[in-house]
């Protein structure tokens, strides 16, 4: 007898259709065969399937069976097809009659004893089981159930075992679907526990950092150890704007599809903040393996992607994030096929100012020479200086601002500040592919960022004096452009030209 079910295998973060056919005919020796291209981890699934029909109290078909899962050159990875095999063994062999394959997806992993584990992936094939017509419903493991169930258009069925499984599709069994919480899921999880009032001083640095989550521009702190710059960066996506919904979504089945999720939160609510270590591979940063999963840079997804001590990275593993700068997403391409994961975050990088560290630090003494200073900066390309708009300096903080200055500038505030320049670049640039200053084109550039004659003798003698490229010469404008933002300025003033350039401070020559 043949049987027919629907289930998902995740590709990168996407989920694919697969249909899992099961025949069981008469054979003189009981044997399972598997084709359909699956990996290790399905292959075993048999082994598991055999001793979970028996421990659940069904029977183990003891005739030849052959499953089939199409399309056959789609490679199919994770053990989320064991219930899906399942169920087919026992409708093949006669112990499981139903109408609602047809109707209902089915994904899950199964245990020995017949319970269910959760899978990777559950929103991701919850979206796309939404998308495919005549499925009303998709049947999941109930600890997969809240993460599936963020999709509003389709039913989540939870199960907790095979028998559950098989009590829903024989009918026996009636079981609600899990309810969409999405308001309520946003409430319990948008909380930050840090706030910028934790940092005494470092008030100019806070301005830039302002500056930097209004018009979504990328940040490079240079300044002593000890002096902020982690502790600032951390801080950054409390005073962002709070996660959409189409935005966490987004950002959950990323981490979905890795597993990544915190236990009980199926949705994630807060930006992410990822700060990868040096030592980290180019795989690890953008991406890749042999079949392609996301990177760090994909997991800072509508977040935050801080790189301490920048100087420490591979040379080469920096050079590769230079077009997901650009273009928001990365590609990863293989033989056989390309994937393709969103990659829109905002980069906050920090270094010494020399090996060493204290160069230009009142109170420690500095012994490095200019020749070990500039291998020391080297190690960062022009071309990604280039893509980081704003340049600052993170000073020490002096002793009397750590023991009695009054808390600095707390997170509501300068979020405060951020959302309202926010506000107005949503309206310039509402029904364009434009979201933020950060990601103005060239015609935009020219056509919200014109300058007076004092504006532009501002800027020529600074493109003249600091080296500027043409790259560079835009990013100055872009910076201009959300400081007049944050000021309520209709047009870019002097000062804002002045400010902006005063932040290209690594295009100058102070490192010889």
């Amino acid at each position: 007898m043949l049987a027919k079910l629907q289930t998902f295998s995740l590709l990168g973060i996407d989920a694919l259709p697969v249909e899992v056919e099961v025949d069981v005919s008469p054979g003189a020796l009981p044997k399972t065969v598997l084709v359909g291209l699956p990996e290790a981890a399905v292959k075993e699934s048999t082994h598991r399937v055999e001793r979970a029909i028996v421990n659940s109290g069904f029977m183990r078909p003891q005739d030849r069976i052959v499953i089939n899962l199409a399309p056959a050159e789609l490679p199919k990875q994770a053990a989320s097809f064991d219930l899906p095999i399942t169920l087919g063994m026992l409708a093949g062999s006669g112990q499981l009659e139903s109408e609602l394959f047809g109707r209902y997806a089915v994904v899950g992993e199964l245990s020995l004893e017949g319970l269910t584990r959760p899978v990777k992936g559950a929103l991701s094939m919850a979206m796309m089981a939404a998308s495919q017509k005549g499925l009303r419903g998709i049947v999941v493991p109930a600890e997969s159930a809240a993460e599936a169930a963020v999709v509003e258009d389709i039913e989540v069925i939870p199960v907790a075992s095979l028998a559950q499984a098989v009590g829903f599709f024989s009918g026996a069994l009636e079981i609600e679907p899990t309810p969409s919480r999405l308001e309520e899921l946003f409430q319990t999880y948008s909380k930050y526990d840090d706030d910028f009032a934790d940092v005494r001083g470092q008030e100019m640095a806070k301005r830039a950092i302002v500056i930097a989550a209004a018009g979504r521009h990328n940040l490079l702190m240079v300044g002593p150890p000890g002096s902020g710059k982690t502790m600032l960066a951390k801080r950054v996506p409390t005073i962002l704007p709070t996660l959409g919904a189409m935005e966490s979504i987004e950002t959950t089945r990323i981490y979905s599809a890795l597993g990544r999720l915190k236990p009980g939160q199926p949705l994630m609510a807060i930006r992410p903040f990822r700060s990868p270590h040096h030592t980290i591979s180019d795989a690890g940063l953008v991406g890749g393996g042999s079949t392609p999963t996301p990177g760090e840079i994909s997991l800072s997804h509508n977040g935050v992607l801080f790189l301490d001590e920048l100087p420490e990275f591979n040379r080469r593993t920096l050079e590769v994030l230079r077009q997901p700068l650009e273009d928001g997403v990365v590609t990863i391409s293989r033989a056989l096929n390309s994937t393709t994961f969103p990659a829109e975050f905002m980069l906050i990088a920090a270094l010494n100012p020399c090996p060493c560290g204290y160069r230009n630090d009142p109170r420690r003494d500095c012994h490095c020479t200019p020749p070990q200073i500039e291998r020391y900066m080297g190690k960062i390309s022009g071309p990604l200086l280039d893509r980081i708009d704003l340049h600052i300096e993170v000073p020490a903080v002096a002793f009397k601002e750590l023991s009695t200055a009054p808390p600095g500038t707390s997170s509501q505030a300068m979020r405060d500040q951020v959302l309202a320049a926010r506000a107005v670049q949503r309206e310039r640039f509402e029904g364009t592919r434009t979201r933020y200053n950060a990601q103005m084109t060239t015609r935009e550039i020219r056509k919200y960022c014109r300058l007076d004659e004092d504006c532009m003798e501002i800027l020529r003698s600074s493109v003249n004096e600091l080296g500027l490229s043409a790259r560079a010469h835009d990013k100055v404008l872009r910076v201009s452009r959300t400081i007049a933002d944050l000021d309520g300025a209709a047009v870019i003033q002097p000062s804002h030209i002045q400010e902006a350039v005063n932040y290209r401070m690594l295009d100058r020559n102070l490192w010889t």
